[in-house]
């Protein structure tokens, strides 16, 4: 008898999330796998994948590293804006060391959870409806949807915005209202959330990049035979490079989405982008003292 599976989400079958869970559900023989693409169709908020891995309605998901900066302090380190210059030091880090101390913290502050590996959300760009922003003096006033991590908060907030924090869900209501005016998300989440209809500018700051735990109910995987726990964790490793180069490839759709929505699209100059790097410096000393284990094991 096949044994079921409910693996979950917060996004449409047609993101690189989605997709990559659909790889690992493909790949577990013996299993009936069945998936929840979007929580938030049922009703539930996008952070309402957590609770669910955790009492196991879900047995595996993924979710944002910031929505569990509150029970994993340690966590916030990944929130710092400017902590990886690209995308192959953001992977290193978090498939070496540092992604494995993470993963062990998690397990020790929430034992409902095994971590299995590390989704790519990639890096953060603003945007808005108001100006196009192209040093910290244009951020000044802006309100900015953003997640719930005293890091991004204090990154905003140097930066002269007004932090927002709020649930996607409520977050994009917000901007349709005019509640907020400016958010940050990779490229790709600013189109699958059409944002990019609601905001004329978007600036190529990349001031974070965060990255998506995958996450596993330990008592049902434990549950279940040997052969099924091994294969779920060979499938998590083939499907994580799979998202990740799905990601590449829809910034760039998505770029051109933007473009085609009637967007205007803002890179920075080095000098431009250095404003920004000094503006949030208080928050690298500061970590650096709080974490300097972390900082130890980033390979940077």
């Amino acid at each position: 008898m096949a044994i079921p599976i409910v693996m979950g989400g917060f996004g449409p079958p047609t993101t690189t999330h989605s997709r990559a869970l659909k790889l690992i559900g493909e790949r577990l023989e013996g299993a009936e796998v069945r998936y929840v693409w979007n929580v938030m169709d049922l009703g539930h908020k996008a952070e309402e994948v957590l609770g669910m891995v955790e009492r196991g309605d879900l047995a595996l998901g993924y979710m944002t590293t910031s929505y569990l900066t509150a029970r994993v302090p340690e966590l916030e380190l990944l929130d710092l804006p400017y902590l990886f210059q690209n995308h192959e030091q953001g992977r290193a880090a978090m498939d070496g060391p540092l992604g494995r101390w993470l993963s062990e913290l998690i397990e020790k502050r929430i034992p409902a959870y095994r971590v299995l590996g590390w989704f790519e959300n990639g890096f953060r760009h603003y945007s808005t409806k108001v100006r196009p922003i192209r040093s910290p003096a244009d951020m000044k006033g802006l309100r900015v949807r953003c997640l719930p991590s005293r890091i991004h908060q204090r990154t905003h907030e140097l930066l002269g915005a007004v932090a927002c924090v709020m649930d996607l869900k409520p977050g994009i209501e917000a901007m349709k209202t005019g509640e907020v005016d400016t958010q940050e998300n990779p490229l790709a989440n600013t189109v699958d959330y059409g944002a990019h209809q609601l905001h004329r500018y978007h600036t190529l700051t990349g001031h974070m990049y965060l990255s998506r735990a995958i996450l596993v109910h330990r008592a049902t995987m434990e549950a279940w035979p040997s052969a099924l726990q091994e294969a779920l964790i060979e499938s998590v490793k083939a499907a994580v490079p799979f998202q990740r180069d799905l990601a590449g490839k829809e910034e760039q759709l998505a770029r051109k989405a933007i473009v085609e929505a009637g967007g205007e699209i803002v890179e920075l100059t080095a000098e431009q982008r250095g404003a920004f790097v000094r503006a949030i410096q208080p928050l690298h000393d500061e970590a650096r003292a709080r974490f300097s284990e972390g900082f130890s094991l980033l390979g940077t």
